[in-house]
């Protein structure tokens, strides 16, 4: 099997040095200080479970590692319209893309079924520049439990959580998803396939659409947000406007808002991903986490008054913060 990741980050670092470990054939496709470390020193991973250092193949030249049977995209969601040519030579007839973005995906509603089936969300694949460059039907979709940071160059920061929700758009169980799970849990990651992997996407933003903006926000981490109480009560009421869009959309969490918090809580002192991105001077991922679901407010008939509250402050940060 061979697999390339595209924006070997925190999470791609960590999943392809775990898909090494397991035997794959691994290339790290990354920049800067942080690509010259991993080919000085391999990565480094730190972890509660245990650490350990990869040595795959990385480099800064997709053209160098040619088409992959997976490609694990690591890139953040606002910079996959302009990915193409990165993303092209990686490429053949059968190549699937993992997308382990936060939020919801632009291949949503693709194969869906249903009264919106094949609909184009604008906030999350404007004008379809996204669906130009990624086709939907080589999307695998992936959701990430795990939290790591880049503790420094080459060096992954596993905080926790292994699991990596794996499914497809029409909700098969694929001999492509089978193979992937396959090499991700013979590297030590929890990689189960998921009937309806959107299920997952709406429990994992559960968190991230209201901890993720409230945290740039406020400067604040997870530990932080849960235990101060007005703050806890904005995100309650953002997790519940975001559960009454997911069920007018047929998806049910099957996790309470305060088990949700509690899990958050347990995290600790953990910097959002969207905190991180802010301290760095990286732009904000939020039109995935926020507006993409104010717009399936919209198309729903749901009321999100918070949630709109929320995004027209993030996304003025975000306005900010890029200029």
């Amino acid at each position: 099997m061979k697999v390339a990741v595209l924006g070997a980050g925190a999470i791609g670092a960590y999943v392809g040095a775990a898909l090494h470990r397991a035997g794959a054939d691994v290339h790290l496709i990354a920049r800067g200080p942080h690509l010259a470390a991993m080919r000085q020193d391999g990565v480094r991973v730190l972890s509660p479970r245990g650490d350990f250092t990869a040595r795959p193949h990385a480099t800064d030249d997709p053209v160098e590692v040619g088409p992959a049977d997976y490609v694990f995209l690591g890139l953040k969601a606002n910079s996959y319209a302009a990915c193409g040519p990165l993303i092209e030579p990686l490429l053949h007839g059968t190549t699937a893309v993992v997308a382990a973005q936060n939020g919801i995906p632009w291949w949503y509603f693709h194969r869906h079924g249903g009264p919106y089936d094949g609909r184009r969300l604008e906030s999350v694949d404007p004008d379809g520049a996204v669906s130009a460059v990624l086709a939907p039907e080589r999307a695998v979709g992936c959701v990430v439990y795990a939290a790591t940071e880049l503790e420094r160059p080459g060096v992954v920061r596993h905080v926790e959580g292994t699991r990596f929700s794996v499914g497809e758009p029409d909700r098969s169980v694929s001999a492509r998803c089978l193979a992937l799970s396959e090499a991700m849990r013979a590297g030590g990651l929890k990689c189960p396939v998921e009937p309806d992997l959107r299920n997952d996407i709406w429990l994992k933003l559960l968190g991230n659409i209201s901890f993720n903006p409230i945290s740039a926000l406020v400067r604040a981490t997870m530990r932080q947000m849960c235990l101060h109480g007005g703050t806890r009560r904005v995100i309650e009421t953002m997790m519940s406007e975001t559960l009454a869009v997911a069920r007018a959309l047929g998806c049910e969490v099957g996790v309470s808002i305060e088990r949700r918090l509690a899990g958050a809580e347990r995290v600790g002192d953990h910097r959002t991903s969207t905190l991180q991105d802010l301290e760095r001077g990286k732009p904000l991922e939020l039109d995935v986490l926020l507006a993409a679901v104010v717009e399936l407010a919209e198309i729903t008939g749901v009321p999100v008054p918070t949630l709109r509250t929320v995004h027209a402050l993030s996304d003025l940060l975000a306005l900010r913060s890029a200029a």
